[in-house]
C-alpha cells in the first residue's frame, strides 16, 4: 500500500456502506461486461496463476523461503487487525499504547510483547493514543469522534487499568495532547473545533472555534501556558487556554503565510518560536510573542507535504550551550513526503544538513539530553533511522516492517523506538 499523507489517510477508511451501494448500482449501468477482461484481487494485485504457487501435501500454498525479510527488531506486537495508525509510550514504565484500523487500542509491554489491556469502545479507527504526563491516565481518540480515557488501578505496578470516562464533542479526532504537567487533555477535530477537558472529572474547559478546516495539528507550548493549533485551510491560531478568543491568528490572506494547508508544527523548548510546515512543502518560522512570520525555509520539494517537525537540543555550529540555544531558536528538523529530513539552524536560518529516506518521512523524534543530538526518523520506506544531527551521519538503520511506518515513539529514556506499521504490526528497536 503506497503511503498517503497521514492527514488524508485516516479518511480513506471511514466509508459509508450506503453510499458505496448507490455507487455500485450507478456503475453497473455504465459498465459493459465485454470490457471487463480480468478480475483484480481485493488488494488490487493481479491474481496468481495456479502454476505460480507450490502446494504442499496438506493442500496449503507453500511460501518461497528464498524471500528473506530483514528484521532487526527486539520485540513485536501483532495483535492489531489492519493498519496501526498511532503509537505512544509511557513516561516511566516499558508500556506502549497503539491504535488501529480495527477500532481497537492496546496497552502492551514493549519488553515482552505481552498485551496488558485491550482498549475497547470505539466504533471506527483509533487514530490517536496518549499517556498523561504522570502516566496515570491513557486516552484514545477515534474517527468515531470519541475520546475514551482509562486510569491505572493501584500503585503496585502499571499492569492494571480501568475505564474512566468517555469524552464527547469532536466529529473525528485528529490528534490528542496532554498538558505537560497536569491532567488536562486537548484534542483537534475534523470539524474545525478544538476541545479542552479536565480529568478525571471529564468536564469541558473550553471549545475553541476559529478554524475553517480540519484541525490537523496542535498542542500545548512546552511551558504549558499556551495552545497552538493549525488547520487544513492554512490558518494558525495561538490561544490562552483560559479564553476562547485567540491571542493571534495567521492565515493565507497574508501572502508570507500561504502554505496550502498546515500539516505539521512544533514549538521550541523556550516556547518563543513555532515552526510550521504545509502541504505544498513550505516551512515558516513564527515569533510567538509578536505573532509574526520571521522566516521562510526552502529545502523541501515543492508540492510534497511536511509530515513532521521536531526541535533538537544540542550545542555546536556557532550555537552556545544552555539557555542560549533556546534564545537563538536552536535547531529544528522538518520531514516531508519527498523523503527528506532537513536540519535547520534557526540562529542563521540556514540548512545544516539533509537526511535522506527512499520514501516519505512520517515522524521525527529527538532523544532526550544528554543525547539530544540524536534523531530518529520513521519512513514509508519501511525503515527507522537514527542520525547524528550534528553531522548528518547515519548511526543506525532499523528494518522489520513490510509496509510504511506510520508512527513511532521513544521509550526507556530514548533507549528504544516503538513503531506502528501499515502492515498491522508494532515493532521495538534499539535507537543506537
Amino acid at each position: 500500500m503506497a503511503f498517503e499523507s497521514r492527514h488524508s489517510k485516516f479518511h480513506t477508511i471511514s466509508e459509508h456502506p450506503e453510499d458505496e451501494q448507490l455507487q455500485e448500482e450507478e456503475d453497473e449501468q455504465f459498465i459493459d461486461p465485454n470490457d471487463v477482461f480480468i478480475e483484480l484481487a481485493e488488494d488490487g494485485d493481479l491474481p496468481m496463476d495456479e502454476d505460480d504457487v507450490e502446494v504442499g501435501a496438506d493442500g496449503e500454498p507453500q511460501l518461497d523461503e528464498s524471500i528473506v525479510f530483514e528484521d532487526n527488531s527486539m520485540q513485536h506486537f501483532p495483535n492489531h487487525k489492519g493498519s496501526v495508525f498511532a503509537i505512544s509510550t509511557h513516561p516511566v514504565a516499558p508500556l506502549a499504547a497503539s491504535g488501529g484500523e480495527d477500532d481497537l487500542g492496546y496497552i502492551w509491554d514493549f519488553t515482552t510483547g505481552e498485551e496488558i489491556v485491550k482498549l475497547t469502545g470505539h466504533t471506527d479507527s483509533v487514530t490517536a493514543t496518549a499517556f498523561s504526563a504522570d502516566g496515570e491516565l491513557i486516552a484514545t481518540g477515534g474517527m468515531d469522534g470519541k475520546v475514551r480515557v482509562w486510569r491505572r488501578v493501584g500503585k503496585e505496578n502499571w499492569n492494571t487499568w480501568e475505564f474512566l470516562t468517555e469524552l464527547s464533542g469532536p466529529d473525528e479526532v485528529m490528534w490528542l495532547r496532554w498538558h505537560p504537567k497536569g491532567n488536562v487533555l486537548l484534542a483537534g477535530s475534523n470539524d474545525t473545533t478544538v476541545w479542552l477537558w479536565q480529568l478525571p472529572s471529564g468536564n469541558t474547559m473550553q471549545v475553541f472555534a476559529g478554524h475553517t478546516g480540519p484541525v490537523q495539528c496542535g498542542g500545548f507550548t512546552p511551558d504549558g501556558k499556551r495552545i497552538i493549533t493549525a488547520d487544513a485551510d492554512g490558518t494558525l491560531i495561538f490561544w490562552d487556554p483560559r479564553s476562547p478568543t485567540p491571542l493571534f491568528k495567521l492565515s493565507p490572506s497574508d501572502a508570507r503565510f500561504a502554505l496550502d494547508g498546515i500539516t505539521a508544527l512544533a514549538v521550541n523548548p523556550a516556547s518563543t518560536l513555532a515552526v510550521v510546515g504545509g502541504s505544498s512543502g513550505g516551512v515558516r518560522v513564527i515569533n510567538l510573542s509578536k505573532g509574526e512570520v520571521i522566516s521562510a525555509l526552502a529545502g523541501h520539494q515543492e508540492g510534497e507535504s511536511i509530515e513532521a517537525v521536531e526541535f533538537l537540543e544540542f550545542a555546536g555550529a556557532g550555537i552556545p550551550p544552555g539557555a542560549a540555544v533556546s534564545a537563538s531558536g536552536g535547531v529544528v528538523v522538518t520531514g516531508g513526503t519527498d523523503g527528506k529530513a532537513c536540519i535547520w539552524d534557526l540562529s542563521t536560518m540556514r540548512l545544516r544538513a539533509t537526511l535522506e529516506h527512499e520514501d516519505a518521512v512520517t515522524s521525527l523524534h529527538r532523544l532526550p539530553p544528554p543525547k539530544g543530538h540524536l534523531l530518529v526518523s520513521a519512513s514509508a520506506d519501511k525503515t527507522l533511522r537514527t542520525w547524528d544531527a550534528r553531522t548528518g551521519t547515519l548511526v543506525r538503520e532499523n528494518k522489520g516492517h513490510q509496509g510504511p511506518v506510520l508512527d513511532a515513539a521513544l521509550g526507556l529514556g530514548g533507549g528504544v523506538v516503538v513503531s506502528a506499521g501499515d502492515d498491522g504490526v508494532c515493532l521495538v528497536f534499539p535507537t543506537e
